[in-house]
């Protein structure tokens, strides 16, 4: 019923969707840029920002804040929220994973404890049922937690580590509660794309560490996701979303030379490896297709629509609607046996600067983008 706006340079819009109308204008949401907007229910919503704070915000009093959050030292990126524990969870370019306690949340803020971090960070989501977390980072790896449990890993210093297709430097990645250092991405118009060195050994990989029918909680598994024209050229991976139902994740990838970016969608394969020796791999690439690569340096965020069958992706100066194939068939209904090129169902231009977001309407046929220069514009396709 609202569609929210995160600004440079400290606003934030609100919107009536169907109307268009602008219903209000919070000019001093943050001190710094607005990077991420969630809503937690169908009143309160968190904001994060650039100025390295939260902040709780209830539609029936825009006036003030519900209160600030302080726990991040640099940018933050992202939000994401546990509907069934009613934690809050949280990342930015200080490289941690913030985990904030919402019910027991005062004027003066919220209980929080790091639960993870890593070197290079960008992006960090839960799937649907959070029952993984994925993290992203400007090296070129992908992180997935298998068997979440936000709870249990507050109390706990390490992660038991799956074996890996690719692994990373073990220097890399470090465990709530962890004094080591991060190098954290630059800003997000020149993310850094350092590579990081040295495989992580055999002693450090723990090849029998897993439960009776599956992996142990918060088990940590490392990839290097296949990109199409990528194989021997590093890329920073720029976007990362989830699909609705928790059957693919969804990336957006530059090249480290940023001529190149690529949208690519990733099966997850469940279960253990097929043979004890083999590299576990829980991604598979099913389907991808190269991007205009206008606006070099910017990160471009892409997204599922709510029923998962097409996915809107920023190109150039507007959006393009991709399918899995011509029908927009369900990802299960069209799995390739090799990865498979996106289908374009129908490309929308209606902006004069590059676009950087899009988002699907969960209710309605509708869809949002926003680009560099500021415009809002709205969508209602019609096939």
């Amino acid at each position: 019923s609202v569609l929210t706006v995160a600004c440079e340079q400290t606003e934030v819009l609100l919107f009536d969707p169907i109307s268009s109308k602008h219903i209000k204008t919070l000019s001093e949401a943050h001190e710094d840029c607005v990077n991420n907007i969630r809503f937690l229910d169908n009143r309160l919503f968190a904001t994060c920002s650039d100025d390295t704070t939260i902040a709780l915000w209830d539609l029936r009093k825009l006036n003030t804040k519900v209160c600030t959050l302080h726990g991040h030292t640099s940018w933050v990126k992202n939000i994401e929220y546990d509907t069934n524990t009613r934690l809050l969870v949280t990342s930015g370019f200080d490289g941690n994973v913030i985990i904030w306690d919402t019910n027991r949340c005062t004027e003066d803020g919220c209980p929080h404890k790091k639960f993870f971090h890593t070197r290079f960070l960008m992006r960090m989501r839960l799937t649907p049922d959070c029952s993984k977390m994925l993290i992203s980072t400007s090296s070129g790896y992908l992180l997935i937690l298998h068997d979440l449990d936000l709870n249990k890993s507050l109390e706990v210093g390490s992660y038991p580590i799956l074996r890996a297709r690719r692994t990373t430097s073990s220097s890399d990645i470090t465990s709530s509660g962890s004094s080591s250092g991060s190098s954290g991405p630059r800003a997000v118009g020149s993310p850094c794309h350092q590579n990081d060195s040295g495989p992580l050994s055999e002693k450090h990989l723990s090849r029998s560490s897993q439960r009776e029918g599956g992996s142990p909680r918060n088990s940590l598994e490392v990839l290097t996701p296949e990109v199409p024209g990528e194989r021997d050229r590093g890329n920073c991976i720029t976007s990362l979303q989830l699909h609705p139902k928790g059957w693919a994740t969804l990336l957006r990838c530059s090249s480290n030379t940023d001529d190149q970016e690529w949208t690519c969608v990733y099966e997850f394969q469940e279960g253990a490896p097929v043979r004890p020796v083999s590299p576990r791999c829980s991604l598979r690439l099913t389907h991808c297709i190269e991007e205009a690569n206008v606006g070099r340096g910017y990160i471009k965020e892409l997204c599922f629509s709510p029923d998962g069958r097409m996915i809107s992706s920023p190109h150039g100066f507007g959006i393009r609607l991709l399918g899995f194939d011509a029908h927009c068939s369900e990802l299960v209904d069209c799995l390739p046996k090799e990865a498979s090129p996106l289908k374009e169902i129908r490309s929308l231009y209606s902006h004069n600067d590059v676009v950087l977001t899009t988002k699907f309407s969960p209710t309605h046929c509708q869809i949002a983008s926003g680009c560099l220069s500021g415009r809002v514009s709205l969508y209602q396709p019609k096939f």
